[in-house]
């Protein structure tokens, strides 16, 4: 059976991982983003949390995925539900690039429009949400960019836990030596991180201020 006819063959049960893929990923992104830019703007307003908050943030993602997944699974409540254990581990992979492009952004606003909008009698929070936050969105979506690929490939290990996904498709392809069964997970994940790249790139590109190089 060619490559094409397994995808023809199989397509409703990969579009099901697929889904379960896709809610995995936006599940945890939305967290990582909730909990990422308030991390990343309180090391903008209190310099001296830069070291335990990007340290931690650090340490989670030098875990080997599958070390963590088997790290979480003993917590109560979270090993109770392969997805719930999932979500956790990718929201804390995530974190890292957030934080990182909310503080690079925020403190990369040029200090004379901070001074100007100060000068207008803008309070401190005022600054933050009508000129900081507007003027550094561009470089956090570049992280929320980068995290959204990452959790995509990182995604597909949560099915080591019974969370579901595309890689179950690839576990199971591995345990009956089956390339079909490889790339029916591995060609999904692929395109969805290409897809979400673009996606992100072009939401990035439209937010960035005239005038500002592209990197």
């Amino acid at each position: 059976m060619s490559l094409t006819e397994f995808f023809h063959r199989h397509w409703y049960e990969i579009m099901q991982s697929t889904g379960e893929h896709v809610w995995l990923v936006g599940a945890s992104m939305a967290a990582a983003i909730l909990i990422g830019m308030p991390l990343g703007i309180a090391v903008t307003r209190k310099p001296w949390l830069s070291r335990p908050i990007l340290g931690s943030a650090n340490v989670a993602e030098t875990i080997p995925s599958l070390a963590l997944f088997g790290f979480l699974l003993p917590v109560p409540w979270l090993g109770a539900r392969g997805d719930r254990l999932a979500i956790v581990a990718l929201t804390l992979y995530a974190l890292l690039p957030i934080i990182r492009n909310t503080v690079a952004g925020i403190t990369g606003v040029d200090p004379a429009v901070r001074e100007a909008a100060r000068g207008m009698g803008m309070t401190d929070g005022q600054v933050l949400w009508k000129v900081e936050l507007p003027l550094s969105m561009p470089t956090v979506i570049a992280g929320i960019r980068v995290a959204t690929v990452l959790t995509i490939g990182i995604a597909t290990i949560a099915a080591a836990v019974g969370a579901g996904g595309l890689g179950e498709f690839i576990f199971r392809g591995l345990a009956m030596v089956n390339n079909q069964l490889i790339l029916a997970g591995a060609v999904p994940a692929a395109l969805l991180a290409l897809a979400a790249d673009f996606l992100l790139g072009v939401l990035e590109r439209r937010l960035r201020p005239a005038g500002l190089p592209i990197h």
